[in-house]
Parts: structure tokens; C-alpha cells; sequence
């Protein structure tokens, strides 16, 4: 078993997405212009989350559970501020925005001379938020991103 550590991912957005209802898949991310997120401290979690739908059935006297909506949650990105990245600039644009974006999410897991695996999925910026805290600091950028779509996953690849 080989584990990895979070260290070394990269965060990108993209522009504005629109969903049809349809998982998306790999292709319906080709040809999109990526803008990294910098100074990234923490990028949360995502990934699909059925909404339980319990019945209690009085003849044998057991809850059943079925499956409902899915949901791959909400990602909060927490950054060191930085007025200067483009990333961090589009990430504001984007919370002023009634949009889903694209997201990319590569991990530093490739094999030697591979590919990276990676994470895309469309997002609506909730919010950005600064914090800023006591004077041994650093100023943030909170960022939560709303997942509306399916987690497309790509497996790293060897040479």
C-alpha cells in the first residue's frame, strides 16, 4: 500500500460551467483554461454523500434506509492572501458570480516519468471571506466552494 501526502497538490479554476444534469466525465473539461489557486493551507474535502431516506416498517420492526439525492459537499479552501494571484482574483470574481465553475484538483502522486492523479468537478463559489486573526498571523482567504456536479476522478498513469 502506498500512501501520499496532501502536500504538493495544486488547486486550479476555470471559467464558467454548465451542468445539464449529466455526470460529467474528463472530456467535458478538454480545452479548459486553468488559473491556479495560490498560497493554498487547506483544501478541505469532497466526494459524494447519498441523503438517507429512512422508512420504519412497522410489520417486521426494523428501519429500512434507502438511498436519495447525492451531494459532494462543500470544499473550504483556505489560502494565505495573496492580492496579486490571478487564482485568488478569479476566485472572487467567481463568488460574485450566479456560476458554476470549473475546478481541478492535482495531487503531487505521479510515478516516475507518470501523470499526477487529479479531481475535476464544477463548483459555485459560495463564499470568500478573509480572516484575519491576531498579529502572529498570516491574513486568509476562506473560500467555500458549493460541489454541484459529480467528482470526476483520474487515476495517476506510469510512463
Amino acid at each position: 500500500m502506498t500512501l501520499y501526502a496532501t502536500a504538493g497538490a495544486k488547486l486550479y479554476i476555470g471559467s464558467a460551467i454548465t451542468l445539464t444534469g449529466d455526470d460529467l466525465t474528463e472530456a467535458d473539461f478538454t480545452g479548459e483554461t486553468w488559473v491556479e489557486i495560490k498560497q493554498p493551507e487547506s483544501l478541505g474535502s469532497i466526494g459524494d454523500t447519498a441523503q438517507e431516506l429512512p422508512f420504519d416498517d412497522i410489520g417486521v420492526g426494523r428501519t429500512k434506509r434507502l438511498k436519495g439525492q447525492r451531494s459532494a459537499g462543500t470544499m473550504e479552501v483556505v489560502c494565505g492572501i495573496d492580492y496579486a494571484d490571478p487564482g485568488q482574483v478569479a476566485l472572487h470574481a467567481a463568488e460574485k458570480a450566479d456560476d458554476d465553475f470549473a475546478f481541478r484538483l492535482v495531487f503531487d502522486d505521479a510515478p516516475s516519468g507518470g501523470t499526477p492523479s487529479e479531481r475535476l468537478f464544477a463548483a459555485m463559489v459560495g463564499g470568500a471571506s478573509e480572516q484575519f486573526d491576531t498579529a502572529n498571523n498570516v491574513m486568509k482567504l476562506n473560500a467555500s466552494l458549493w460541489v454541484n456536479s459529480n467528482v470526476v476522478r483520474v487515476d495517476a498513469a506510469g510512463a
